[in-house]
């Protein structure tokens, strides 16, 4: 089955980092990835760009309107994604701990909802 692992951090936390820290949480990441996918387990991955970069778009009566940032204002912000493969959320769950952006921040596991055409 498939999870999103989804990242969230706050704000700021990242860009308060040490240069030093936060090349070695870039080498782990990228590492993880590697462990992930020789293990069978990777699917897709990537780190999103700041907030301030986000629009989102609502379409409502027929009508689009797109605003500046994310949809909810929430204290901590989505930072990137882990899709991966795993026999069930305990197993999912033992994945998301190992991932070291979970020091800095939140990893929400969510099931993939398999849409059938």
């Amino acid at each position: 089955m498939r999870y999103l692992c989804a990242v969230y951090c706050e704000p700021g936390t990242l860009e308060a980092l040490p240069a030093d820290e936060k090349t070695a949480l870039d080498r782990d990441s990228v590492a993880y990835d590697v462990e992930l996918r020789r293990r069978g387990h990777y699917i897709a991955s990537d780190a999103l760009q700041p907030v301030a970069a986000a629009r989102t778009v609502r379409v409502r009566r027929g009508r689009a309107t797109i605003v500046d940032g994310p949809f909810a204002e929430t204290k901590e912000h989505l930072g990137g994604f882990i899709l991966i493969e795993a026999k069930d959320i305990k197993e999912a769950l033992a994945i998301a701990e190992r991932i070291p952006m979970a020091k800095y921040g939140t990893i929400e596991v969510r099931p993939v909802m398999r849409l059938t055409t």
